[in-house]
């Protein structure tokens, strides 16, 4: 029998943030049962563990409908459940390593039970506008590039972020993986910057609270802000927070979870 978890990640209270399913296994499973079991659970992204040392796993991340390169929420949802689930053999004092399609991550506990993470930067270049792009989200965005994944926006004000309302179809339409759409925060924000993320191509109309999309968003806003310590609100309709930390090519992530369920699998 499989142990599987139900974590909510970039937040510190339950039903916010962006819920995660963490499964973990005793050794490599089959990658189209691993799809089904990402299905069965019908959340963004479910990680699937395998562990190759002591404080080192292998680390998988799939959709309801596809496997995926890089998901950070569900990363740390990982690793909030393997220091706080005393999972035997992993040392709370010492970095978490995985080993992913995209590198090595690594995750660290801190005192305030947050975690650190550590990934990529994928820093969006700049692209041409298209009429298809404006015509899905109905706004010209002030800025527009690309990242390793997505498509990368910058609108003029936190109200526009909030208020766009795209077609699924029409942004599946744009090619690329997802769609990251930004805006600096409104004055006297506790925050730096506010963004969304639309990825139906993935099975993911709206992300609640999206990680990799940070390691975009962070040397994104550092570069324009000239501050590399920064705090980003994703404006979803559950909504999370990402505080963020720019390091040359790596970017640190930090939030919270939480454990909302733990059961087994019996397939």
């Amino acid at each position: 029998m499989t142990p599987i978890y139900q974590v909510d990640a970039f937040t510190d209270s339950a039903f916010s943030g962006n819920p995660a399913g963490v499964c973990l296994l005793e050794k490599s499973a089959d990658a189209d049962w691993m799809q089904n079991v990402a299905a069965e659970m019908n959340l963004s992204e479910t990680a699937f563990l395998v562990r190759s040392s002591e404080n080192e796993f292998h680390l998988r991340w799939f959709t309801p409908t596809v496997e995926v390169d890089l998901c950070g929420h569900a990363t740390l949802a990982s690793a909030h459940i393997l220091y706080g689930a005393a999972v035997r053999g992993v040392v709370a004092e010492q970095p978490i390593r995985f080993t992913t399609r995209s590198g090595e991550l690594s995750a660290r506990r801190e005192a305030d039970s947050g975690i650190t993470l550590n990934f990529p930067a994928t820093a969006p270049v700049s692209t041409e506008p298209s009429k298809a792009f404006e015509d899905v989200f109905g706004r010209k965005p002030v800025w527009i590039g690309k990242t390793r994944f997505d498509l990368f926006a910058e609108f003029d004000s936190e109200e526009t972020v909030r208020e766009i309302d795209p077609n699924p179809a029409g942004v599946a339409s744009l090619g690329a993986r997802g769609v990251v759409v930004s805006a600096r925060a409104k004055n006297g924000s506790e925050f730096d910057f506010v963004s969304r993320y639309f990825a139906p191509a993935c099975g993911i109309p709206e992300d609640p609270v999206t990680g990799s999309a940070h390691c975009a968003l962070a040397p994104y806003w550092a570069e324009k802000l000239g501050r590399s310590d920064l705090a980003g609100y994703q404006a979803s309709r559950r909504g999370g927070i990402v505080r963020v930390n720019v390091f040359g090519d790596r970017v640190e992530l930090v939030g919270h979870a939480v454990t909302v369920f733990s059961g087994t699998l019996h397939v």
